[in-house]
């Protein structure tokens, strides 16, 4: 089964998908058994060691050994643990609500509790290749191959949890799914500053590899269409896949390897005023000034408070009337007087130009 198959039929690509919340346990049960028990298959048949063409550090390649040397186990021997784990869960629950009668049946439970722990090591550990082998599939993806495994192990760990072996279902089969949604989940909450949907990470994961292909066999960057055909999607749900790849930019990033600017430094503020604007403010200021001293000190005083010309703060008529002991009224009269005069030629025209 192919990693990246999506079972909706939407053609938006940032449409939810039912992947991104945690199903029920029978969801996984009822899911495609055979599809599922395929995809397993092919998951422990891959070669753990890394390709030539997939370089990796030496402590990766000590891990892959490491992991290599453990044996696969059989069906009854993963029965065997899980029954195992089972008695465990049980044998803590009774120990959690004093459901024993004497010492000897604590110390029974107490070691129910030990052989289940080491049931869950060894189911663990014999399947670390199976996580390796899910984590390859999403080699390309912006996380590190380790990291990938890391999150996948994660998963596995969560599969050992909630594994019923009386289901009759190999581990494997249960398991590929819970370490293909921790991977695909950690991509998704980890390599990008916007956090993107699960599926359509998973989606994005599959158009990088179509892009790399395409690039291989034409030598050149692929059409939108190219990409379209190789892939089976159509060509609106391809341009939206490109769309949401695209990676932004932070402001804090340097612009060089050699240089201390940030990105920030090269952006204008669109909200600052230009050197123009604020000489013209300036000369208005002063124009307006000398405006108001030509009035007589009580009718430039009003307009001051009414306008907050002084502290940027308009007064009512009414707080000005109590400032000066008069009434709204004689406010209002002397305020417009004192507009009268500014509207004369002579006044006007020095602040007409400002206007434009």
């Amino acid at each position: 089964m192919n990693a990246f198959h999506r079972t909706d039929n939407s053609d938006d690509p940032l449409a939810p998908s039912s992947h991104e919340a945690e199903p029920e346990e029978s969801d996984i049960w009822d899911a495609d058994e055979a599809a599922i028990e395929a995809a397993a298959a092919e998951l422990e048949a891959d070669e753990v060691e890394a390709s030539d063409n997939e370089p990796v550090e030496d402590s990766v390649q000590l891990y892959l050994q490491e992991i290599g040397q453990v044996p696969l186990l059989t069906a009854d021997e993963e029965r065997e643990l899980a029954m195992k784990i089972s008695r465990a869960k049980a044998a803590r629950q009774r120990l959690s609500n004093e459901e024993y009668s004497s010492g000897r049946e604590r110390f029974q439970l107490e070691q129910d509790i030990a052989r289940g722990d080491d049931a869950r090591r060894k189911l663990i550990q014999a399947n670390l290749r199976l996580v390796v082998s899910v984590a390859k599939k999403y080699i390309g993806s912006p996380m590190a191959f380790m990291d990938l495994v890391q999150e996948g192990n994660i998963g596995l760990m969560r599969a050992v949890e909630k594994f019923d072996y009386t289901k009759g279902n190999r581990f494997s089969t249960y398991a590929t799914w819970w370490i293909r949604q921790a991977v695909t989940r950690s991509i998704a909450e980890q390599s990008r500053l916007i956090r993107l949907p699960v599926h359509l990470s998973e989606s994005l994961v599959h158009l990088r590899r179509a892009i790399y292909q395409l690039e291989q066999e034409l030598e050149r960057e692929p059409t939108a269409e190219e990409i379209a055909h190789t892939m089976g999607m159509s060509l609106r749900k391809v341009k939206r896949l490109l769309q949401a790849s695209t990676q932004p930019v932070s402001l804090e990033q340097p612009l060089n390897n050699d240089s201390e600017g940030r990105m920030s430094e090269m952006l204008a503020d669109e909200s600052l005023e230009t050197p123009m604007e604020i000489a013209a403010q300036n000369m208005l200021h002063a124009e307006l000034n000398a405006a108001l001293n030509d009035l007589p000190e009580r009718e430039r005083k009003i307009l001051q408070l009414r306008y907050g010309l002084l502290d940027g703060q308009r007064r009512t008529l009414e707080e000005v009337g109590v400032a000066f002991g008069i009434t709204r009224e004689r406010t209002r009269q002397i305020e417009a007087e004192a507009l009268r005069r500014l509207r004369h030629p002579s006044v006007g025209l020095r602040l007409q130009g400002y206007l434009d």
